[in-house]
Order: C-alpha cells, then sequence, then structure tokens
C-alpha cells in the first residue's frame, strides 16, 4: 500500500470515529438534556447551546458561504477563459466578458435560503393547526420570568410543531452537503502534508458542529433513536466523501463536477444561514437572562470557528 493511500485511510477511519464520538456526547448523556434541567444546570446549557449558535454562525459564514462564494467565482471564471479561448477570432468583442460582474455566488446562497422559507411556508400551508396553541419566544420567556423551569425549552421546538423536525432535518442535509465535500477536499490532496494538515482542520471543525447538532436534537425533543440515525448518516458523510476523492483523483478534474460542487455547496450554505438566524439564534437569545454572557459564548464559538478557518 502506497503511504499516501494509507495516510488517507487513517484519515477516513478518523473522521467516522471523532464524529461519532462528538455527535454521541450529548445524546447518550441525560445531563445534556434541557428539559428537565432546573437552576444553575440550566444556565450552563443554556450557555453551552450559545457556543453552539456561535459555532453554527462560524461555520455557516467562514466555511460554507466563504467555500462556496470561491468556488462559484473562480468556475465562472474559468468558464468565460474558456469561451474567450474559443473565440480568439471575436477577441476584440469578447474581452469585456470576461469581467464577471453579476454576483452569481450570493444568487445561489440565496436561493439556498429561499429554498428553505419555501419548503416552511408550504409545511404550514398544508398544515395550518401546527402553530396553534404555539407561542413566540419572547412570550413564553416573559410568561416564565420569575419561574425558570417553565422556560421555552419545556414547549418543544419552536416556533411551531411542524416547522421544528423540518429545520432539524434541513439541518442535518446542509451539513451532509458540506461535509461530503470537505471529505472530497482530503481525498484530492496529493501530498501527506496537504492531507494531515486538511484533517486536522476538518477534525476541530466538524467535531465542535457535529457537537452542537446532537445537542440541538436534544433540546428539540428529537428521539433517542432518530437523533442516533441522525448522527450516524452525518459522520459517514465526512467518510463518503474522501471515498470519492480517492476514486477520482487520478481522473480529470475538470468539467462540471467542480460547478455542481460549487453550486451545491452554495445551496447549502444558503439552508445553513437560514437555520442558524431563524431557528437556532432566536431560541438561544429569547431570554433576556445573562444578555453579556450569552453574547460572550456565542462570539466564543464564531471565534473558534473563525481560527480553524486559516488552516481549513
Amino acid at each position: 500500500m502506497e503511504p499516501l493511500l494509507g495516510v488517507k485511510i487513517g484519515c477516513l477511519l478518523a473522521l467516522l470515529i471523532f464524529t461519532l464520538f462528538c455527535g454521541l456526547i450529548p445524546i447518550c448523556f441525560k445531563w445534556f438534556r434541557i428539559h428537565a434541567a432546573t437552576g444553575k444546570h440550566r444556565r450552563v446549557l443554556s450557555l453551552l447551546g450559545c457556543i453552539s449558535a456561535g459555532v453554527f454562525l462560524g461555520a455557516g459564514l467562514m466555511h460554507m458561504t466563504a467555500e462556496a462564494l470561491e468556488g462559484i467565482d473562480s468556475e465562472i471564471q474559468r468558464y468565460t477563459l474558456q469561451n474567450r479561448t474559443g473565440n480568439r477570432e471575436n477577441s476584440s468583442d469578447t474581452t469585456d466578458s470576461t469581467n464577471v460582474d453579476y454576483p452569481f455566488g450570493e444568487l445561489i446562497i440565496s436561493l439556498g435560503f429561499f429554498l428553505v422559507f419555501l419548503l416552511e411556508s408550504l409545511a404550514l400551508q398544508w398544515c395550518p393547526g401546527g402553530t396553534k396553541g404555539s407561542k413566540t419566544p419572547e412570550e413564553e420567556w416573559g410568561a416564565s420570568h420569575g419561574a425558570l423551569s417553565m422556560s421555552l425549552h419545556s414547549h418543544g421546538p419552536l416556533p411551531s410543531s411542524s416547522q421544528g423536525p423540518l429545520r432539524a432535518l434541513i439541518l442535518l442535509l446542509s451539513l451532509s452537503f458540506h461535509s461530503v465535500f470537505e471529505g472530497l477536499a482530503v481525498g484530492l490532496q496529493s501530498s501527506i502534508p496537504s492531507v494531515l494538515q486538511l484533517c486536522l482542520a476538518v477534525l476541530a471543525h466538524k467535531g465542535l458542529v457535529v457537537f452542537g447538532v446532537g445537542l440541538r436534537l436534544v433540546q428539540t425533543g428529537t428521539e433517542p433513536r432518530w437523533a442516533l440515525i441522525s448522527i450516524l448518516a452525518l459522520a459517514l458523510m465526512s467518510p463518503l466523501g474522501l471515498a470519492l476523492g480517492l476514486a477520482v483523483a487520478g481522473g480529470d478534474p475538470e468539467g462540471g463536477r467542480a460547478l455542481a460542487q460549487a453550486v451545491l455547496e452554495g445551496v447549502a450554505a444558503g439552508t445553513f444561514l437560514y437555520v442558524t438566524f431563524l431557528e437556532i439564534l432566536p431560541r438561544e437569545l429569547a431570554s433576556s437572562e445573562s444578555p453579556l454572557a450569552k453574547w460572550g459564548c456565542v462570539a466564543a464559538g464564531f471565534t473558534f470557528m473563525a481560527i480553524i478557518a486559516i488552516w481549513a
């Protein structure tokens, strides 16, 4: 076995085992179940949720969005350059066409955002009774300001019973897309140092994000069986991408694969930002208790992901 291939197989196993370990921690330990927590225990879990919100925010902005914009822009530039070289007889007319000013990357990310918006609107249209009896975060926290044990987390997913599971599914799908592309990037590396460097960055990034996913599934009342299946499926995505990278490492990287990857990454980034800003952050910041501490926890999670972006 070649040393490079052996290192990549080792990275594949490390991604699988480490992701499973981090994702199963909040699911397997009852301490992380905020529904049964009171007093200081609940406050600690709330701050931990704020850290996970910062991690999701940093992953969405510093990793997924940044990678999508870079990939889409480079593919569009490559496509326009090929068109120019293929029409050299009209080069005087096509010189300006190589400078693409339209923000295609931002458009694709926005399409991902509106895709989730449409799915939730359809869910509410088909299940109009899903919002009956459901309170906004501010109403629930206002009603329980003097009794923390009656906080919003005791009422299930917000803002409705139909949206909570849907948003959890969307979050898993968007992360799955991103995880496949992360593994694909590791599998396509051509040297052992680059494989190890990128794999370590992915492990640090993926471990904290998957821990946040497991915590989110627990706090939204997902059944343990489905939470386990979700974490297992998510853990398999990066190894799957790495295996695909091994399969195509010797092939032609040009063609439609890179463009399709960039577009899917952009759609995933848009869906991730929707879930982050409209589900995770509103839930964690709904209470007026310890606002500076919550801000600090969100900022700490975001800072961690911003630092990882140096190597990822």
